[in-house]
């Protein structure tokens, strides 16, 4: 029975799979499904593609000569006189405010706002649609770097191990034990927030997570007869840690994955809920939660975040353990 087949027969991480990885290809696509211009649009004869292309008014037969509002009823009547607009299933972007409520922002969901509002007036579900999007590209993009610097780390110290093992260990040891959140948040403070700024400050303890499990990996397998015979024919050292140890070690790393990934998304949202993380005005699931502290009445902000980050994390830890049991010889 292969990887696929013990995977799947975990129902709960095999259907969990399948709703994380739809839930992170439809938000891949979150222009085409949450924006306040039109996907398409026929004007005069000419074919536009307003979400690729900026088009100003006056060419719309408008009056001045910046970017097209489509969502402003003057305009929208000059196109029908002369073509048709497509728009997206959710007519709003992430930063579109909503100026046509009927009571005061945040106002309750709507047909016209299915999730309704914040504070500000925007649309709460294209909010949650552009920040799931963006708390994911982050995760995945620090659980790839923390697990290439946690790999290499943890090899090293496994394969040759004696003073090199020793000393990364008590580095590890030392740096392990600062508080990570709180020197985030000195940092977040003091640094210009952005997304590449928090990659490279997560990244600073994100690795620590991956490499004792390599380390302890590499310190088994390295003396077993195939690593014995590569060094007796005369294998470099790179060539046995990368192209036979690791091979044989990759299930605990795969398996460790989705935790890691959970955990990059949690400190994200954690940063932005405490107003320290992405940019001001940026889709974010902790800053939609702030919102809910702010806003007690208002309980669709804090319910929309509560159940996206619920349901991301939940998913993650069960395709975890669908993932670890998939490579467990004993089941």
């Amino acid at each position: 029975m292969n990887f696929y087949s013990r995977f799947k027969q975990n129902r709960r991480g095999y259907f969990s799979f399948l709703i994380f990885t739809s839930l992170f290809l439809l938000t891949l696509f979150a222009e085409f499904i949450a924006n306040d211009k039109p996907l398409v649009m026929r004007f005069e004869g000419d074919f536009y593609f307003p979400i690729f292309q900026e088009i100003s008014e006056k060419k719309l037969g408008g009056e001045f000569e910046t970017q097209a509002d489509f969502r402003d009823p003057f305009l929208q009547k000059l196109v029908e006189k002369n073509g048709w607009m497509i728009f997206p299933p959710v007519n709003f972007s992430y930063d579109t405010i909503n100026y046509e409520i009927n009571s005061p922002a945040p106002s309750k969901p709507t047909p016209q706002n299915f999730f309704g509002t914040d504070d500000q007036g925007r649309d709460v579900l294209a909010r949650v649609i552009y920040g799931v999007r963006i708390s994911l590209l982050f995760g995945f993009i620090l659980t790839f770097f923390s697990v290439a610097i946690g790999i290499f780390l943890g090899a090293i110290q496994g394969y040759f191990g004696g003073l090199i093992d020793l000393f990364f260990q008590r580095f590890m040891e030392i740096w392990s034990s600062m508080p990570m959140l709180f020197l985030l948040i000195i940092l977040s403070s003091i640094v210009e927030p952005s997304f590449v700024t928090l990659l490279i400050l997560m990244l600073l303890f994100s690795w620590m997570g991956i490499v004792s499990y390599v380390r302890a990996e590499f310190l088994r397998l390295r003396n077993f007869d195939f690593v014995r015979a590569s060094k007796a024919l005369g294998a470099s050292d790179m060539r046995i840690i990368f192209r036979h140890i690791l091979p044989n070690s990759s299930p605990i790393i795969i398996a460790n994955i989705p935790f890691i990934l959970a955990g990059a998304i949690t400190t994200l949202a954690s940063l932005d809920f405490l107003g320290l993380g992405l940019p001001a005005g940026s889709p974010s699931l902790g800053e939609l939660l702030a919102q809910g502290k702010n806003n007690l009445t208002a309980y669709w902000l804090a319910l929309a975040g509560f159940v996206t980050i619920t349901l991301i994390l939940t998913s993650l830890v069960f395709i975890g353990e669908a993932v670890r049991d998939a490579f467990d010889s004993r089941k």
